[in-house]
């Protein structure tokens, strides 16, 4: 796997890694900590991030929402997040020993700056390399954190009689997106029974919505996001709904079929634009579909997916749209 330029920048610093226990935390996505493992250095990895730790041995990373681990040295990876950061950072410093050692790289435009401004309080922090458009910084804790989970929760009722639980991080957070509303709009007069699952499904407002409505469904919710897991299962239980959630890089633990898939797919990872998720949402949705079972997505306007859903499908539906969005709709004959 070709090293980002972060975790090239901290190549040029092995000589810190030597004989000291390493726990990476934040937006790590290559080789680098398993090259480190594979040279004698004693790694664990706690990740948010499903499509990573599944690429992954099980005895080197945990995934979930928290983090039990300690390590003599931490190496952090800002995220684009503000406050996905700062949940991160926290919870592992509240739990950290005084004069804990942390290295945090992140790229310029990610607004590593502001790494300063958060961790200053508690320690010193100084900046130690500029490179590959990157920085790095060092920071020694002096003054350990408070961290509570709980105030991290944001609960909002997002539309009339739905109310939708989200952690630092995850999409459709504070407020229903314009893409998610127009997709819901096609819901309106349609009947829908059987095997539904909602693919990416961030805070659980697609799938909240179809349960409420249709209460018989047998509902499954996906994502690879821990904190979006998470906040799904909270939204269901807020709203006194039951349905499965459970960890998938797109199809990647899918086993059965369905009615219907439903999704407003991820274009972006990260800062960049990757299309590889709803490449492969589309390609490989028909071994996942009962016979005239559907696949409906929302893309915005400028994504062209109609050559690619009639490439597979052989024809396309457009539901609805307007000046940002398009909802297809295809079946499997």
């Amino acid at each position: 796997m070709h090293l980002s330029y972060e975790s090239q920048v901290l190549a040029r610093h092995l000589n810190m890694f030597n004989q000291c226990s390493i726990l990476f935390a934040g937006n790590i996505t290559d080789s680098f900590p398993q090259q480190l493992k594979s040279q004698g250095a004693e790694v664990h990895i706690w990740t948010w991030y499903f499509d990573y730790a599944k690429t992954l041995s099980k005895d080197t990373y945990t995934f979930n929402c928290h983090c039990c681990h300690q390590a003599d040295l931490i190496i952090f990876y800002w995220t684009k997040n503000k406050l996905e950061n700062q949940f991160q950072l926290l919870q592992i410093l509240a739990q950290s020993p005084h004069g804990q050692e942390m290295l945090i790289i992140g790229e310029n435009r990610s607004g590593i700056r502001s790494a300063e401004k958060l961790l200053t309080p508690y320690g010193e922090i100084v900046k130690i390399d500029s490179a590959r458009h990157c920085s790095l910084y060092s920071f020694k804790l002096t003054h350990q954190p408070s961290f509570q989970f709980d105030t991290f929760w944001n609960t909002t009722e997002i539309m009339p009689n739905i109310i939708v639980a989200s952690l630092p991080g995850v999409f459709n957070a504070n407020m229903l997106d314009e893409g998610t509303k127009l997709l819901l709009s096609t819901l309106n007069d349609c009947h829908f029974s059987g095997d539904i699952l909602d693919i990416g499904c961030g805070a659980g407002v697609i799938g909240a919505y179809l349960k409420q409505r249709f209460p018989h469904i047998h509902l499954v919710m996906s994502d690879i996001h821990a904190m979006a897991l998470a906040s799904s299962r909270r939204t269901l239980q807020l709203n006194n709904l039951k349905g499965e959630v459970i960890a998938s890089d797109v199809f990647s633990h899918i086993c059965k079929k369905f009615d219907l898939i439903i999704s407003n797919p991820p274009f972006h990872d990260g800062l960049n634009t990757d299309y590889r998720a709803v490449t492969e949402l589309i390609t490989q949705a028909k071994r996942h579909l009962k016979d005239n079972g559907e696949l409906r997505i929302v893309a915005n306007r400028h994504l062209t997916y109609s050559s690619l859903l009639d490439q597979q499908f052989g024809s396309h539906t457009v539901l609805t749209k307007n000046n940002k969005f398009i909802v297809y709709s295809v079946h499997h004959q």
